[in-house]
């Protein structure tokens, strides 16, 4: 009824203006542009509504320990392994991969906010170095605050180590489709974030972050998530997919790894830093993604 009065409005402002002069004019603006105003004021409120949405369903726990399967492919090689995830907060991202059935520890993968540390235990060596000496991270624009919000399922914003309620309007969504998942999205200068977040629980079930440079090439990251547990008052997926692919290398590469969680913990009795034995050789930086795959 509002709608087809303002159109009626809009037809006949000539005819206002004609038979009764400008005065009318006045009265046509008061009208609308309030009317205008509430309307887009409450899309504003709508979004950021949804945003506040996905933002709450952040786990509170400090921990999150699990073991896990470990599926990687690269470059046609494809390789499954038993494996142990554990993360702290602001502190470590640790993924173990195990030997199978004897269950000594293969290869150990650690993110802490100052360093990449990679150790083939097989071989005894190790790569660690910082964010801009790798790659695959460098070439994203990827921090460890950046990886533990995708590990953490949550929204990110780069330079920032989390998100808060004054950075929610910061964020774009187009509630217009009927889909079952929400886009929501983020412009910071060469990368562009995309997360599909359900529309009823709020749950983020993808993560897209696209890096797009003339002299870097373009690469993309997509995190997928599903199978979600409880954890604690909130849930958590314990399936996480995430594929990379870039044309920065001389050759387009892609790389896809699988974490099949099994046992969600929230256990604190473990140690957050790793101390790598004199015993192992440092290796100099290369492709990291590549020598998972030689371990």
């Amino acid at each position: 009824m509002k709608t087809s009065l303002f159109k009626i409005c809009l037809i006949c402002a000539p005819l206002a203006l004609a038979s009764c002069g400008a005065k009318k004019t006045l009265v046509k603006d008061n009208a609308t542009v309030p009317t205008t105003q509430a309307t887009h004021k409450h899309a504003e409120e709508m979004r950021l509504a949804f945003v506040q949405k996905v933002s709450d369903q952040k786990v509170y726990a400090k921990n999150i320990v699990s073991g896990l399967s470990f599926t990687a492919n690269m470059d046609g090689k494809s390789i499954t392994l038993p494996g142990a995830l554990r993360m702290r907060r602001d502190q470590v991202i640790r993924l173990q991969i195990f030997i199978p059935y004897i269950g000594t520890e293969a290869a150990r993968i650690e993110f802490t906010p100052d360093y990449v540390l990679v150790v083939d235990r097989l071989h005894k060596q190790y790569v660690k170095g910082d964010y801009n000496q790798l790659d695959f991270l460098r070439n994203n624009g990827l921090s460890f605050y950046s990886l533990q919000a995708l590990f953490w399922n949550q929204l990110m914003l780069p330079g920032t180590n989390r998100v808060s309620e004054g950075d929610l309007a910061k964020f774009d969504v187009n509630l217009d489709g009927m889909g079952q998942n929400v886009p929501i999205m983020l412009k910071n200068g060469n990368l562009a974030f995309t997360w599909q977040a359900n529309r009823n629980s709020g749950l983020i079930a993808q993560a897209v972050v696209a890096y797009t440079s003339r002299s870097q090439g373009n690469s993309t990251l997509t995190w997928k998530y599903d199978n979600f547990k409880a954890l604690g008052a909130k849930s958590f997926p314990a399936t996480q997919e995430f594929s990379f692919a870039t044309n920065a290398t001389k050759q387009a590469r892609k790389a896809t790894v699988k974490l099949a969680l099994d046992a969600l913990k929230t256990s604190d009795d473990w140690e957050a830093n790793t101390v790598v034995s004199s015993k192992y050789k440092k290796v100099e930086v290369q492709d990291i993604l590549g020598k998972l795959l030689e371990m």
